[in-house]
């Protein structure tokens, strides 16, 4: 029996080790706005995570392109801008290309790390505006933030925790 036990706890440990974990918090989100099929959405690019001295190349596309993923279910004109650039130059831009809406992502905090020789696990939190480009005014934002299990095998990243709860956040804007 205590071999039961034992390995009962060990299996749940890892389990537990395993899962990741995700949180969205939401700050502006009173507005019942919703992108319609036909509406034009342009996703800022925002500058690669870093942390400490470690430089994450990439990063920034990653969650323009994990929000624009969730987008396209539902949507067809969904564009990813060509480089980071300030929040007034992109609303700007999207102004004058005619877009409905701007999404703009900006990366917070970005760890990636060795888990399974660290037990450190791989975090990320970011922070997601969306503005009506017509009236500029923001619809809804929210930071959502992730961190890894411990137990990842070497198969886990900072954009690996992104997809759940960006499609949490996104859900109530799209019909």
């Amino acid at each position: 029996m205590a071999i039961k036990q034992v390995i009962i706890v060990v299996l749940s440990f890892v389990m537990v080790a395993c899962a990741d974990t995700h949180s969205l918090q939401v700050m502006d989100g009173s507005s019942v706005a919703k992108f319609g099929p036909n509406d034009s959405v342009l996703i800022g690019l925002s500058k690669n995570g870093e942390y400490g001295e470690h430089y994450y190349a990439n990063s920034g596309f990653m969650v323009s392109k994990a929000i624009q993923s969730e987008l396209l279910v539902k949507l067809t004109n969904v564009a990813i801008a060509n480089q980071p650039a300030e929040y007034n130059f992109v609303l700007q831009y999207a102004e004058s290309n005619e877009f409905d809406y701007l999404i703009y992502p900006t990366i917070l905090h970005w760890e990636d790390r060795s888990t399974e020789w660290s037990s450190k696990p791989d975090k990320m939190k970011v922070k997601i505006s969306v503005i009506d480009v017509k009236t500029q005014e923001v619809i809804k934002s929210g930071v959502i933030e992730g961190k890894s299990g411990l137990a990842t095998f070497g198969g886990d990243h900072p954009q690996d925790l992104l997809p759940e709860p960006v499609s949490e956040f996104m859900a109530s804007l799209v019909n």
